[in-house]
């Protein structure tokens, strides 16, 4: 299955998509990563992407909300740290001052409701998905829904379209898959932040154990962390760190379901099913979009 990459606005800067803005962020932790922790100015940055200092700085400002120098210091193992010791919001907070449910989540508001363990063990037999392939802020994004609402959203940059589209449809062997882009768009642009007027309906796609753990991720705010041992208690089985490490990992809305805010307990990002770059350019956009806000 192979299809085009459906644009989520028609609006473009300077001739520029998304994906462009995203390519220059993806490029510009890269070198941050090579530079072994060793600030890169402006000037350097921009010119080894061949863009003058003005473009760059206003492109990136554009994405994040804060300058290239402040976002380096988000996308480092320091900051990671840092939250912990300073940023970090343990997951009984969140239920207390409602943050789950239909609460607010990365700027968007969310819904979602759970498949039965009994439609679980079919294996999708009997569901529809339809899928399509959108830009997005982290890359080319395949994203995928039922009727009922988004099931699946994965990343194309680092594994490639092929990889991404085997990787969801192996979740749910037996569903019948339609590529209708034109259905999910509405979903996409509330899940992506270009319309944030209506609540983006998650529909999970799991196992008993993996659907709780993905509920706790949806507890966790915007610009905030957790640790997988939290997860953990917070779900009643607090010696089943590596189980719930399995299945943040096995989460496939991908974004919506921020995985991406689970960290080691040492302060490390561990590891991230779309690449780690994704994993640091979500924690980074939140973090900036917090501060700017």
């Amino acid at each position: 299955m192979t299809s085009t990459v459906t644009h989520l606005s028609e609006h473009q800067d300077e001739g520029q998509t998304p994906s462009y803005h995203y390519a220059v962020v993806k490029r510009a932790i890269e070198m941050i990563d090579a530079a072994d922790g060793h600030d890169l100015s402006l000037e350097d940055l921009a010119a080894r992407m061949q863009m003058s200092p003005a473009h760059f700085q206003r492109v990136f400002s554009k994405w994040v909300g804060v300058s290239p120098k402040r976002y380096q210091q988000y996308l480092t193992l320091g900051h990671a740290k840092a939250l912990l010791d300073a940023n970090f919001t343990t997951l009984g907070t969140a239920d207390a001052v409602g943050l789950s449910g239909s609460g607010r989540l990365h700027d968007l508001f969310v819904r979602w409701e759970a498949m039965s363990p009994g439609e679980f063990a079919l294996k999708g037999d009997g569901l529809t998905i339809y899928w399509g392939w959108f830009e997005s802020p982290f890359g080319p994004a395949l994203v995928m829904g039922t009727a009922k609402g988004l099931c699946g959203i994965g990343f194309g940059a680092e594994t490639g379209e092929r990889a991404a589209m085997e990787d969801l449809t192996s979740r749910w062997p037996k569903a019948s898959y339609v590529e209708d882009p034109v259905m999910l768009r509405p979903w996409v642009l509330q899940a992506f932040g270009a319309d944030a007027s209506e609540p983006t309906p998650l529909y999970l796609i799991g196992a008993p154990f993996q659907i709780k753990v993905w509920e706790a991720l949806l507890t966790i705010p915007s610009g905030k962390i957790t640790t997988y041992s939290e997860i953990a208690g917070h779900i009643g089985t607090p010696k089943a760190v590596r189980a719930v490490g399995t299945a943040v990992g096995r989460n496939p809305i991908s974004w919506l379901v921020p995985c991406h805010r689970a960290l080691r307990k040492s302060g490390g990002l561990g590891g991230y099913h779309w690449g780690l770059p994704r994993k640091r350019a979500m924690l980074a956009f939140e973090a900036a979009r917090a501060e700017a806000g």
